[in-house]
């Protein structure tokens, strides 16, 4: 990672001196050029002026780009002014990053910037299968995971009627209950390879309709919404960044993840056993269900029976 980093980071720092020493050149040049402007401009001046003083076509053009201009300039004031407190409010909301619409290159500066914020960093996230954001080797939490100090996930129980909405609410072919089931499944067997090599892994299944995918990086969290219909990669994504402004959202969306993490409705996925572990309020085990794989269906899909084991 600290390898990939150095040539970035030696070539920014590469432009910047490039760009102080243009300034510096440029600067010079115009500093030692004003003698000769200055009188040029005193000598023709008034040669000029006797030649165009009297046409009043010139007059006329003159006075429109003028007129123009003043206009162009006002309406960058405003805009400027208004975009100046659209910015202060977002800063007040603790709001650094905002994107929206996920084309190529804004989906390659989120990743360098997640990859960046998470490393070494505690993740926690809340998603809906996770397959697009960890286990695609292009997800922007797939190398982060690999990464990070600790992790906690949320991801939807494939067998809930929150998954079967959303599945349902989006109007695509491909896009089936049985195929979220297969990404939830993919997803967890990415978190147990984690597992395996001594990550600090957490797994929770969430049974409710998605809501907000939520992804902490230590002092920055980012958030997308789960609109029905839509596939959430085509929603915006905002970035909010912990700072002492108690107006900022980051801390009540931290605090979102916790109180949803701690819920002891939501039963924790051992990755070990392949069991749904159930804790009360102070974090004591109450029960369990076991999850056995089943052979594959004719459709190609895995499932998955839950069995009682309390």
């Amino acid at each position: 990672m600290l390898k990939e980093r150095f040539p970035e980071h030696f070539l920014r720092g590469l432009a910047w001196v490039l760009f102080h020493v243009l300034l510096v050149a440029l600067s010079g040049g115009i500093a030692f050029s004003l003698p000769f402007t200055v009188g040029f401009m005193a000598q023709n001046f008034f040669i000029y002026w006797s030649l165009l003083e009297n046409n009043k076509i010139f007059l006329i053009s003159v006075e429109t780009a003028l007129a123009i201009l003043l206009l162009l300039l006002f309406n960058y004031i405003s805009r400027s002014w208004k975009d100046g407190k659209i910015a202060k409010m977002a800063r007040s909301a603790g709001m650094v990053y905002f994107t929206p619409k996920k084309g190529l290159l804004a989906q390659k500066r989120i990743r360098r910037l997640k990859q960046r914020q998470g490393f070494a960093q505690d993740v926690m996230v809340i998603s809906s299968t996770g397959f697009r954001t960890f286990e695609d080797p292009k997800g922007d939490l797939h190398n982060v995971l690999k990464n990070c100090r600790e992790a906690k996930i949320m991801l939807l129980d494939p067998y809930s009627e929150g998954a079967n909405t959303r599945a349902k609410s989006i109007l695509l072919p491909d896009v089936t209950a049985e195929s979220f089931r297969e990404q939830i499944r993919k997803s967890i067997d990415f978190l147990k390879g984690l597992k395996a090599v001594q990550r600090n892994v957490k797994l929770k299944l969430y049974k409710d309709t998605p809501f907000l995918k939520l992804t902490v990086l230590g002092d920055y969290i980012w958030l997308q919404h789960y609109h029905a219909g839509l596939d959430v990669q085509l929603m915006p994504e905002y970035m909010f960044g912990h700072d002492q402004n108690p107006g900022s959202l980051y801390t009540p969306l931290y605090q979102y993840f916790l109180m949803r993490w701690e819920n002891p409705d939501i039963p924790e996925y051992g990755l070990d056993t392949d069991e749904l572990i159930y804790r009360d309020i102070a974090g004591n085990e109450v029960s369990r269900e076991k999850l056995l794989n089943v052979s594959p269906q004719p459709n190609g899909f895995p499932t998955l029976r839950i069995t009682s084991d309390v």
